[in-house]
């Protein structure tokens, strides 16, 4: 058994550095990797390239990357809970890249599985496929898109152990466990830490090949983006 236990965040995020890309998984405000991103916050790294189903918000998740201009470019599906996001689109100060959801996804497990790129249909006859390669598939046409490259993968999960097999909760499983070994290096940050034995095989979302490092995260404050209670009669 490999361990992929490290000490602190410090040491789960050694190696990043300016001008890299990174992949967040979550989605909305569930599942993020919030150690890490405060940590590369504290980092004040520059330059980034971004893959994430949305931008946050503008006081958390990836709106306070956003807040000191350490992010060049984002690659997202969603971004409309952002005002700091849309202003710095607005004035061409951000380079972004929609994407549809099930293309961010595909794209992300093309990665994972070591495939160069896909054909979707999703997103033909629009702006989405303007410039790139189409083909016909049994009276369908389709769009090629390309498999990710990224430096690290920023993952949080649910439970994990040393060995890095992970276990994600609800939303949490829409894109964390597609981005897990879809970059060089997967970074996972978990609720719980436990001994190599103690998950159950048959609940194991991603195993441990896919993972590179793991470290149980701190004072989540899994926020939630928009509550919605239902009116008093």
């Amino acid at each position: 058994m490999i361990n992929k236990e490290v000490d602190n965040i410090s040491e789960a995020l050694q190696g990043v550095s300016d001008n890299m890309t990174f992949m967040f998984g979550g989605f909305g405000l569930s599942g993020i990797p919030e150690n890490a991103i405060a940590e590369l916050v504290k980092l004040n790294i520059k330059g980034l390239t971004c893959i994430s189903n949305n931008a946050g918000v503008d006081d958390f998740g990836l709106g306070l990357l956003l807040q000191q201009k350490q992010i060049k470019k984002m690659i997202s599906s969603y971004v409309g809970e952002n005002d700091e996001f849309e202003r710095q689109m607005l004035s061409g100060e951000l380079d972004v890249e929609l994407i549809p959801q099930g293309t961010l996804a595909e794209r992300c497990r093309a990665a994972q599985a070591g495939f160069p790129a896909i054909y979707t249909p999703a997103g033909f006859g629009t702006e989405v496929a303007e410039g790139k390669e189409t083909r016909d598939f049994d009276g369908k046409m389709h769009v090629l898109e390309y498999a990710f490259k990224a430096d690290f993968a920023f993952i949080k999960a649910w439970k994990g152990d040393a060995a890095g097999n992970l276990i994600f909760k609800g939303t949490a499983r829409n894109f964390n466990p597609n981005m897990c070994g879809a970059a060089k290096v997967t970074v996972v940050e978990v609720e719980e830490l436990v001994p190599v034995g103690a998950l159950d095989p048959s609940q194991i979302h991603i195993p441990g090949i896919f993972v590179q490092r793991i470290f149980k995260g701190a004072h989540f404050e899994k926020r939630i983006e928009q509550r919605t209670v239902r009116q008093k009669a």
